[in-house]
């Protein structure tokens, strides 16, 4: 394959269109719910983290949007335009779910429109880099054990491809984005992109913390901190060993499938397989 030049008019067509050309058109409403036993009901309502998930799905694609006016290139328009979309299907579909089976819908709640609407979606980007990666292997794992029935797993998997597709198109914008300011202006678009990946980077290591030492997360309904919920409730794993691995593991297999040529995230794999290292058996 011909090697794509980053900042290129070719590179901006390829990360676009790979995001474009691979969009799922399913439809939440249209979602053939399987028939689930009543445990299984149950162990679905028991769930403590419905109400954080919706609202983080909600106020990113909220955020998402907010940038879709200020590109005024087409091609990204569209293609930002098309993850505000599936942001907020993503919600639609954990909503459609909830009502199919009877469980309460919680209460959702978003965070106030920012002012920086560029601010935003940085910070979104790299949260998704963060979570997107152990929730590959989390939704592994649940497979594993068989936690769900295989049918209910299988209706949310596009959720999960759809959150490969959306760091892979960020990453790859960030480079494109950086290239076009003039050179005296890149250190300040590297800066911002550092506080911004710096600030997700401190959240979560907070949020290791709380579950090293047993307690909970902030709160807040937020995308910085449900993956709390999910860990503490998906408790698939005697090793923390085998949840690294794991996430490695199914982080390579998602983005496997796009372009070679694209960029990929780079840093959190990079610090699981330090930590892997370290982590004992």
């Amino acid at each position: 394959m011909t090697r794509l030049v980053v900042g290129s008019p070719e590179h901006k067509r390829v990360f676009c269109r790979e995001f474009i050309d691979t969009h799922n058109p399913y439809d939440p409403k249209k979602t053939a719910w399987p028939t689930l036993e009543p445990e299984a009901v149950e162990r679905l309502r028991a769930m403590p983290f419905w109400d954080e998930a919706i609202s983080t799905e909600t106020d990113v694609a909220r955020k998402v949007e907010a940038l879709v006016p200020l590109q005024s290139d087409p091609l990204l328009r569209e293609a930002i335009a098309l993850q505000g979309f599936e942001e907020f299907r993503h919600a639609a579909l954990l909503q459609e779910m909830l009502r199919h089976y009877e469980i309460p819908e919680p209460t959702v709640s978003v965070e106030p429109p920012r002012r920086d609407p560029l601010w935003g979606f940085l910070r979104t980007g790299y949260g998704e880099c963060f979570d997107s990666f152990f929730a590959f292997g989390l939704f592994s794992l649940a497979r594993d054990v068989r936690l769900f029935p295989e049918p209910l797993l299988d209706v949310l998997e596009p959720v999960v491809q759809e959150e490969a597709r959306h760091i892979l198109f960020f990453v790859n914008w960030v480079a494109y984005e950086r290239t076009l300011d003039p050179w005296y202006r890149q250190p300040l678009h590297i800066a911002r992109c550092a506080l911004a990946l710096g600030m997700q980077m401190g959240i979560r290591i907070r949020t290791a913390a709380s579950l090293a030492i047993g307690g909970g997360g902030s709160t807040d309904h937020s995308d910085e901190d449900f993956m709390i919920g999910v860990q503490e409730s998906l408790d698939l794993a005697s090793s923390p060993k085998r949840i690294v691995a794991t996430c490695l593991r199914e982080n390579d297999a998602r983005l496997r499938s796009f372009d070679g040529r694209l960029l990929r995230p780079r840093l959190v794999p990079a610090l699981a397989r330090m930590a892997a290292a370290v982590i004992p058996g």
